[in-house]
Parts: C-alpha cells; structure tokens; sequence
C-alpha cells in the first residue's frame, strides 16, 4: 500500500507521523493533504526507520534537493559520496544521484548507504550509459530495457524517479515549429526525443504509462513528471512545447493518482522574474495541486559561476508564490561537474530561499524564527544569533576570526558606532 492509498483509507502510517511532527502539524493534517494528492511523502518500502520520511507540498516547509553524480569524464565515487554526505549535512532534504560514468549500481548504492535522505534518480540516464559501456547503439535499447532499470531502481529503495512521460512526438513537433533558442536542454527530454525520431516510435513512458504507474504501486516510488521541454534560457520561456508538456503531465497525474501513486511535478528552468509566480500557477491549476519541484529558477542567463545566486532569486520568488521543492543550483553549473564547496554553497542558496518563501506561505514557524533572529540581535547575543543562522559554522567562522577591537558586544563594521547600542542607550535616557 502506498502512502496516497493509506491516507485514503484513513490510515496514518509511521512515515507520517514523523514528517508531520517535523512540520509542526497533525499527522491527521498531513495525511489529508497526501489523500487528495497536494502532497507527497517519498518513501520506498524497503526503507527502514532511520531513513528520514519527507513530506513536500501545499503549506508545508519548501525542500530543498541536491543533485550529484559521476559524468562520463570525471566518475570518482569517493567524490559523489562525499557530494552526498555534504548535501545531507548542510540540510538537504533529498538527493539525487544523477550518474552516467563508472559503475552505475555501485555509485547508487554507496549513496544509498551514505546518507538517510530519499533518494531520486533518473533510469533514462542509465538506459543510455549503459548502452554505452556495452557498445551498443542507444537508439536501439528497447522499452523491456528502459523499464527493467525502473523496476531495478525501485527494487533498491529508490524513493522518488525523474520520467520524462510528456516528451511526446506531438510535443516536440510543437516545440520544434513555434522555434527555440536553445531546443531541448533536459538530458532525459534530448536522449528520449532522439530515441523517438530515430525509432519513429512514441515515448514508452507515455505509451506505456500505466505499467510505469505499476512499479510505483508496487514499490511506493513517488512519479517525479519531469520537464523534458523545459524553457533553457529566458527566451524559451512559457512557450507552447513547455505548457504543452505540462498539459499532458496534468494529464497523467490524474492517472496516477487514480491508481494510488504519488505524483510530483518538476518545472522550470530559466524563467523572467515576472513569469516565475505565474509559471507556479499555471502548473498547479493543470496539474490538480500536485506538488511542484522547481529548477532554481534562474533568473538570468549571464551569471556562470553565481547561478547559485541566480536560482536562490528564483527559488524564493517561486516558493512565496506555491513552489513546494527547489532543486539547488551550484556555482558550477553551465560551467563543469561540482566540487564539494559548490554542493554546499548550492545547498545553503536554496534553503535560503526556500525559507524567505516559507515566511510569505505562512508555513508554521517560518516568520518566528526570523523573530527569535531579531531578538537575539536587539540584545547583541552573539552566540544566540550564530546558533539561529541557516549556516551556523559560517557565522561562527566570520565572527570568531574578526573579533572587534572596542568591545565584544559589537563588530568591526560599526564598533562603538553601533546603532543597536546607541539607539538603545538613547531611548533608555528618554
């Protein structure tokens, strides 16, 4: 029984009662947000209980995902499990491991172990490299093969799968007539639409949807729908094939939901500042509500090196406005493979804006803990506003080696000049 069937039937299962206490709800609350499917909780049944049950959607708190993994040049698995461990304790809420070089089962199963978090992947990614490391031609893997890496994912305690279902003939001929700047930059949408051309074949994630939904079911692995036409620049935004895609994924979600599956929805991408709210409910009007698992957005496509900053942007503008999952973006993207610091960095991005956009939601404890912030501030306890800060290790690395010379209560950019002390001296005497 997945966990949408269960919150069906009025059963409130472990899973919920830990990501309910996490949120602050009822786990009765949490179930009912499940049973309508404006939430999820990804947790495959071959997790045991020191694995951490996550909860994404409406009114809850934004998640943040990390993605890592090997690429055909630089597949060093020691390097991925460190990638994964750093996500997880820099607060991650998920990972994805989103390998294509090296031995693929390995790598995916060192994570596993690595960390407590759910773990997502995208099975396209190993169709391909596989067929790689055989020799054989990708454009002649068959949908038996594409769906025997599903159903092996799943099998290993795989908790939520990227599937590109809305990549469809109709949708990439729509794409290519309207006219791209940058065509398709989703890997997953690009390996699936070549398939399809070369094969002159629809998508076996489309044609053959309901026996995707039945590995889901049998495994509780929540659908990630994925954006396989998703917008790769600010031109390409909000065109026809990105709501086209989206119409269809609306689509099968209801399918799925119908079946008993757990379903997401992933979004752009680059996206102007003025579209990113209205991209967040054009999704949730055709998709019934269904979570909504966004890529940054960035905002602009000049930054290389600072996209981190470009999708926090985003990311908050996209959170405030109903987003329930941010998928980090590092420093190094568009640019090469993240080193440690970048998956850091790229963790700390998201969950600051994750966090700004829990405050507009009015997700419980959002705007309290940026007061217990001010207070500590308003009595110049150091120590308290180094425990309270999202990245707890930096505060305390910039404070400690930058002690003021006048007095420990202040800091070097105002010293004895510090307006909280004055103004708090000034209307002590008034």
């Amino acid at each position: 029984m997945t966990q949408l069937l269960a919150a069906r039937a009025g059963r409130i299962t472990p899973e919920m009662v830990r990501a309910a206490a996490d949120e602050g709800i009822k786990p009765k609350e949490l179930a009912d947000k499940i049973a309508c499917g404006v939430a999820v909780l990804p947790f495959n049944k071959k997790l045991d209980d020191t694995y951490r049950a996550v909860a994404i959607g409406e009114k809850l708190k934004t998640k943040v995902n990390a993605n890592i993994g090997t690429s055909r040049d630089r597949a060093d698995l020691e390097m991925e499990v460190c990638k994964a461990r750093v996500a997880e304790e820099a607060g991650a809420d998920s990972v994805m491991d989103l390998s294509t070089g090296g031995d693929l089962d390995v790598i995916r199963d060192k994570i596993f172990k690595a960390i407590r978090l759910p773990l997502g992947t995208v099975p396209i990614y190993e169709a391909a490299s596989a067929a790689d490391d055989d020799g054989r031609d990708f454009h002649k893997i068959t949908p038996d093969d594409i769906f025997e890496i599903i159903g092996r994912h799943a099998e290993e305690g795989v908790s939520f799968i990227t599937v590109h279902c809305g990549v469809t003939r109709d949708s990439v001929k729509r794409l290519k007539n309207e006219g791209r700047v940058l065509g398709i930059v989703s890997r997953g949408g690009a390996l699936l639409a070549d398939w399809m051309v070369h094969n002159d074949a629809e998508n076996p994630l489309y044609e053959q949807f309901d026996r995707l939904v039945e590995i889901c079911l049998e495994h509780d692995v929540t659908l990630s729908l994925g954006d396989g036409l998703r917008p790769g620049c600010l031109a390409d935004a909000t065109d026809r094939g990105q709501v086209s895609e989206l119409v269809l994924l609306g689509e099968l979600t209801d399918r799925a939901r119908e079946a008993g599956a757990q379903v997401m929805i992933e979004g752009p991408g680059h996206i102007p500042l003025d579209e990113v709210a209205e991209n967040v409910r054009i999704q949730k009007n055709l998709c019934g509500g269904a979570p909504f698992y966004v890529l940054g957005p960035l905002v602009t496509d000049v930054a290389p090196g600072y996209d981190h900053i470009t999708a926090a942007i985003g990311g908050a503008i996209a959170a405030a406005a109903g987003a329930d999952f941010l998928c980090y973006v590092t420093p190094a993207e568009h640019l090469c493979l993240p080193i440690l610091e970048d998956v850091r960095l790229g963790v700390m991005g998201a969950r600051i804006a994750a966090h700004a956009g829990d405050i507009v939601k009015g997700v419980p404890g959002a705007a309290e803990y940026d007061r217990e912030m001010a207070e500590a501030r308003a009595e110049l306890d150091w120590r308290r506003q180094i425990d309270l800060a999202i990245d707890p290790d930096e505060a305390e690395k910039r404070r400690s080696g930058d002690i003021p010379t006048v007095s420990s209560e202040t800091c070097t950019m105002c010293s004895n000049l510090c307006a909280i002390k004055v103004s708090k001296e000034a209307l002590r005497r008034s």
